[in-house]
Parts: C-alpha cells; sequence; structure tokens
C-alpha cells in the first residue's frame, strides 16, 4: 500500500479525489474550483463533487474571499497534513478497537456454546 492508499483506504476516495487533492496541495496558492476542474482536466461539476468529497474528510478548507464591490467566491486549500494523520490515526485506533471488541464477542458466543453442547448431550 502506498501512502496515498491510505486516503481511499480510510475514507474510500476515488483517483479523482486524489488527482484534485494533489493539485491542491502542488499549487502554490488557495484555488477556486474552476481552478482544481483545469489543473485536473475535468469539468467544473465533477470537480465540485470531488472538492465536496474532500471537504466531508477534513482533507481541504474552503475559504471565503469577499469582493470589495460586494459578492464572494471560494478558494480550497488542503489541510494541514499533521492534522489530516492525526485523524487518520484515530480512525485507525477506533477501528482496532472496534476489531478487539469483535473478537471478544466471537469468543465469548463460541465458548457458551461449547460448553452448552455437551450438557445437552448427556
Amino acid at each position: 500500500m502506498t501512502c496515498d492508499g491510505l486516503l481511499g483506504c480510510f475514507h474510500g476516495l476515488t483517483e479523482l479525489d486524489k488527482e484534485c487533492f494533489r493539485a491542491l496541495v502542488e499549487a502554490e496558492e488557495p484555488l477556486t474550483v474552476d481552478e482544481i476542474a483545469e489543473a485536473v482536466d475535468r469539468e467544473r461539476s465533477t470537480a465540485y463533487r470531488a472538492v465536496q468529497r474532500l471537504l466531508q474528510t477534513g482533507f481541504i478548507e474552503k475559504n471565503q474571499i469577499n469582493y470589495d464591490q460586494g459578492g464572494y467566491y471560494h478558494v480550497y486549500s488542503p489541510t494541514d497534513p499533521s492534522k489530516i494523520a492525526d485523524d487518520m490515526q484515530r480512525l485507525l485506533n477506533d477501528w482496532y478497537a472496534k476489531m478487539g471488541q469483535l473478537i471478544h464477542e466471537f469468543e465469548a458466543t463460541y465458548d457458551q456454546s461449547e460448553t452448552a453442547a455437551p450438557a445437552a448431550e448427556s
């Protein structure tokens, strides 16, 4: 597995999501959805959906830029990698704890079955 593989493993990100994330990481400044779409050579609506998934997972941040005359637009930038790594570590720890609990439940379920079965046969 590669470190990019972690993005898909932990959060189910698609190849396009990862491409958009890479584009933001490689950019020198925050990008608009139109600029992201251009960087990954996709339609704006397709890039927008990837950006929304990245926002939901916390991999990127959205900031509002206001025009002097009124109105605004949004730009996106990658979240600090240490924060992303901390979130993935937390998810891994949660998964590990849940798997441990399920293993104990499995053991308890089948230990009771084995002790109950000989008593029924007597």
